[in-house]
């Protein structure tokens, strides 16, 4: 059987230490493209990140992942759930995808996986996302996946110098299950041969 986290544009990973470099660039494209502004970090500050990230025990619900291409094995991004309540069924989750690895469906397809486990193996019922309202593309593929806008918090943000609007969107696991196969790896034959 193929790995449930494999698909056939990326594999989903834990955090390695060597990822630090990767993971610098996509801060400095966060920053570029106008989703953040934070102060500068240094090279060792994201090595002890990806150190840190490498050596963390996940609790299962709130954890983050390295986004790796299949054709290159390149990191093209990273996924996660960062907030969860499991007694009211919802979690929060974000995904960023370097400048250069976008429009490919890298993130799509990392974000199906990611909404798979969470409401097919962990038994969530709502999954939201916070996106900001300048980030046409984010809103775009999260409509296209099968999420809602559930309101929009005004001026809610502050950064590069002005207040930003911030969009909640939201999908419940049966719109899901309405639009993806909640056991695709399952469906998928397997390139493993058995013995």
């Amino acid at each position: 059987m193929t790995s449930f986290w494999s698909g056939k544009r990326v594999r989903l990973r834990g955090i390695e230490p060597d990822d630090w470099i990767a993971f610098m660039r996509f801060a400095v494209d966060e920053e570029r493209l106008g989703d953040l502004l934070q102060p500068p970090r240094s090279a060792e500050g994201f090595r002890t990140w990806a150190k840190e990230q490498a050596a963390a025990k996940s609790d299962g619900d709130c954890f983050v992942l390295a986004i790796e291409a299949v054709g290159t094995g390149k990191i093209v991004g990273s996924v996660g759930s960062h907030h969860a309540d499991p007694r009211a069924g919802w979690f929060e989750y974000g995904v960023t995808v370097g400048a250069e690895h976008r429009g490919k469906g890298y993130a799509a397809e990392a974000v199906v996986m990611v909404l798979r486990f969470m409401f097919a193996e962990r038994r969530y019922h709502k999954c939201q996302a916070r996106i900001f309202a300048h980030n046409e593309a984010s809103l775009a593929l999260h409509r296209r996946l099968g999420f809602v806008e559930e309101g929009r918090l005004r001026d809610h943000v502050f950064f590069a110098g002005r207040h930003h609007d911030l969009v909640l969107m939201g999908m419940l696991a049966d719109e899901f299950a309405e639009l993806h196969s909640m056991s695709e790896h399952l469906d998928r034959p397997s390139t493993t041969p058995r013995t």
